[in-house]
């Protein structure tokens, strides 16, 4: 104990260690440290994306800062490091077991450009899994050193709220820690939802928790669940060749463009996922021979069916990181129907010097570069001077599904439900990426669609586009949305060619019009 409180030391900042036997003396040291100087000008509640960049802009406005992060294992047993949801069992590995999964197409594209490659291509899951795993534990110690040098002092410790300017820490072996501050932010993000009503689901499931740190392949597997998670992770496993079917209860991509959501599931479909549409699980069981067997009913029907597969994995929604936090001892206010937290435009709780950004809040984007930047201006209000507030408004994104689908701003169906069917005009284009000529891919689904207002001169509402590359497109026409675009001067710009993104210069055909929107040349 005296080494570890000597190593805490060399870290820097007060703090009082307590053993969890005498809670009382706790509590009244909690009291004193409200009352009097505290630790910390800032303290982050969770490592992920948001807090880390809210820490470290508080940092270097010359503020002592602490982070305090604790993974809890999920229920399979899986646990990472410093980073939150996106670095660790997020976008990151996401985005390169998709780029895994492209390359196998890639691979088989090659021999029609005149590269010699035996077919077909084992794909090695060990080593894929391997090589990814190794560059996540590389961005944990990377965010370790970044708040070394920027001398933000952090606590692997799982935080809990004594009062609402003080923090009990409680380390992996018991050992328990207070830390006040002036302000707190709250960035805990949010964990998996596992399907209470399926007999099993929790035994023998798994989640995007578990999916990218799995050292054997997960074979023939199950994704339930309609959800952009659902579909990126069913989108890889397919591309890697494992047999893989989505089983989802209602429509794709909730609160996406649902023309778009219909083509991304198509192109899917066509390359091999399976889908099972309006059945929900009732229960999941381990055979003698290790397999897990499912049953589900069909919702339209009410027949029940059964499937074997090696795995199963829960993609059917999240829920906030709040339940050890001890919300209620510090004040702060949260959704009755989603326990996420409430805030106001300052990102501000209940609690004026309480905060909150990125997953866990209520009515926020589930997007990391939002948490990120939502982190960075409000360490700029809190210590910078600035009145800058994040604006959620017209915030792009991908699906990285094996076609990706971009999109930016408002969907059709929120165009025509915000201004009415007559007010809105939506152009739109089938194309063919010149890459898919020479193998003769079949390009049915790349599509692309720009909603705009009828008005002159046709004000921009929302841009999405289903293709390769798709986050690369969406990003640099996100700018121009941002600014107000029209589509005047959308079509007064001149294209890059040959790319998939000038098909967004060239839309010329509305849907109202009815003419064929197919690209048939330049």
């Amino acid at each position: 104990m005296a080494a570890m409180a000597a190593a805490l030391r060399a870290l820097g900042g007060r703090f009082r260690w307590r053993t969890p036997a005498v809670a009382g003396g706790v509590r009244g040291a909690a009291r004193g440290a409200g009352a009097g100087q505290r630790d910390y000008d800032l303290l982050v509640i969770g490592g992920g994306s948001g807090g880390l960049a809210c820490a470290k802009e508080a940092a270097q406005l010359g503020r002592k800062v602490a982070v305090v992060d604790y993974v809890e294992p999920s229920p399979r047993g899986t646990r990472w490091g410093l980073g939150g949801t996106c670095v660790n069992v997020g976008c990151i590995p996401k985005k390169l077991m998709h780029q895994a999964a492209l390359l196998g197409g890639l691979i088989r594209d090659a021999p029609h450009y005149g590269w010699e490659v035996a077919q077909p291509v084992p794909h090695d899951w060990r080593k894929m899994a391997e090589a990814v795993q190794n560059h996540v534990k590389s961005l944990n110690w990377g965010h370790r050193v970044q708040l070394h040098d920027r001398k933000v002092k952090y606590f692997n410790v799982k935080a809990g709220f004594v009062d609402e300017h003080t923090v009990r820490g409680v380390a992996k072996g018991g050992k328990e820690i207070l830390l006040s501050a002036d302000h707190i932010v709250i960035a805990t993000g949010g964990r998996p939802r596992y399907p209470a009503h399926v007999e099993g689901a929790l035994e023998y499931g798994i989640t995007s928790d578990d999916i990218f740190w799995l050292k054997e392949s997960p074979g023939k597997t199950l994704v339930v669940g309609a959800s952009y998670v659902a579909l990126e992770c069913a989108g890889f496993l397919t591309g890697l060749g494992l047999d893989t079917t989505v089983m989802m209860r209602s429509i794709p991509l909730r609160g996406f463009d649902q023309q778009m959501s219909s083509l991304v599931t198509e192109h899917m479909a066509s390359h091999g996922t399976r889908f099972l549409r309006g059945c929900t699980p009732s229960q999941v069981r381990r055979l003698p021979d290790g397999q897990l067997q499912v049953t589900w009913e069909d919702c339209t029907t009410g027949k029940e069916g059964t499937g074997t597969f090696s795995t199963v994995l829960w993609a059917v929604g999240r829920v906030p990181d709040t339940r050890s936090l001890n919300l209620e001892k510090a004040g702060v206010d949260t959704s009755p129907n989603t326990q996420k937290i409430l805030v106001d435009s300052r990102e501000a709780t209940s609690v004026p010097h309480i905060y909150a950004i990125g997953d866990v809040v209520e009515g926020r984007p589930e997007l990391t570069p939002t948490a990120v930047m939502a982190g960075r201006l409000l360490a700029q209000r809190l210590f910078g001077g600035s009145s800058a507030l994040m604006d959620y408004d017209k915030v792009p994104t991908t699906v990285f599904t094996p076609l990706e689908y971009g999109c930016v701003g408002l969907s059709e169906e929120e165009a025509v439900a915000r201004h009415g069917q007559e007010r809105v005009e939506v152009y739109h284009a089938h194309y063919k990426p010149l890459e898919f000529t020479v193998p003769g891919r079949d390009a049915s689904q790349c599509y692309v669609k720009m909603v705009c207002l009828r008005e002159p001169p046709q004000l921009v509402l929302g841009l999405h586009f289903l293709g390769p590359n798709a986050g690369e497109v969406t990003q640099g026409f996100a700018v121009g949305i941002k600014c107000g675009v029209s589509y005047v001067q959308v079509m007064q710009t001149v294209g890059i060619h040959p790319t998939c993104s000038e098909e967004v210069v060239k839309l010329r055909i509305s849907k109202r019009s009815g003419l064929d929107p197919t690209v048939t040349g330049c």
